[in-house]
């Protein structure tokens, strides 16, 4: 199914063999080439947060964002219990990446989506030409892993299972979230652009969100190092964009290590946070580009 919502972005649902049912996603770009870019999203976010993001490498290349399990407008089993890894949304995209037999693809992604693609692509080395990662949530081997529990009580997940969920529209959602909180540096366009996938339609005439908040603790609280391992496992080339302030890669002490024989390159954006790939969109794109042009 493909629907044609403004210009050049086009609707698909995509139908996930043995994985439950359907993965949302939008593509960019001219249909009549291969998919050149699979990007996936934040922790909480959706595959429309990225459009503005995006779009202008639509003028070259086709782009698959993609609604990961439990998020956007995806119609995929989300239920947290019994968690303990992230390996189901790597699953996912591996099923995609085959029900779509894409090879030679680059994979990116922001955060939560970008340690996803790292895990992705060590398991199927033969698909992904390279990785692209920004601020991707990953843990070194010698990170301290608190007990699960523990996990469970950490400001991140408990922020997420107390947020609030329901409002009386999507205008109020984007000028409760305008200017405050984690959408302080963000532009306005990104910033509609979650809160139209983001929030969906209650028989009420309210809107809630669409990523549950016991799911998006889930995510926090089963992090885990499997993201660190998985550098050494793939095989392609890596580049990996971290933020100055609060980066999730947490790979310091281990950077030599990695980046030693030139096939990983992590750098840090100055002045960036966690959410770089809204505060320097012309980074990121470059960044991109420049890994769909070799």
């Amino acid at each position: 199914m493909s629907e044609v919502l403004e210009p050049r972005l086009r609707d698909r649902m995509i139908a996930l063999p043995g994985r439950g049912g359907e993965m949302a996603a939008y593509e960019l770009g001219p249909a009549d080439r291969p998919i050149d870019l699979v990007f996936s999203h934040a922790n909480g976010f959706n595959a429309r947060t990225y459009h503005s993001l995006l779009a202008p490498l639509a003028d070259r290349y086709r782009v698959l964002m993609v609604d990961m399990r439990g998020h956007g407008r995806s119609r995929l089993p989300a239920d947290p219990e019994g968690r303990t890894s992230w390996s189901d949304l790597a699953d996912d995209l591996l099923a995609l990446l085959a029900v779509e037999d894409l090879t030679g693809v680059v994979l990116s992604g922001h955060s939560m989506g970008g340690c996803v693609s790292l895990l992705a692509a060590a398991e199927a080395p033969e698909r992904v030409r390279s990785l692209v990662l920004f601020d991707p949530v990953v843990m070194s081997i010698d990170t301290p892993q608190p007990p699960r529990e523990e996990m469970a009580r950490s400001p991140l997940a408990l922020g997420a299972r107390n947020r609030r969920a329901v409002f009386p529209s999507k205008a109020a959602v984007v000028e409760a979230y305008r200017g405050r909180g984690a959408f302080k540096t963000w532009p306005e366009a990104a910033l509609v652009d979650y809160v139209t996938d983001g929030f969906v339609a209650r028989p009420d005439g309210e809107v809630e969100l669409a990523c549950a908040g016991a799911w998006e603790a889930s995510n926090f609280t089963t992090a885990d190092t499997a993201g660190f391992r998985a550098f050494g496992a793939s095989r392609c080339p890596i580049r990996v964009l971290r933020a100055e302030h609060g980066s999730t890669c947490r790979v310091d002490g281990h950077i030599e290590a990695l980046t030693a024989d030139g096939r990983i390159r992590i750098e840090t954006v100055p002045g960036s946070s966690h959410f770089l790939p809204m505060e320097r969109p012309d980074i990121v794109r470059d960044a991109l580009g420049s890994a769909l042009a070799d």
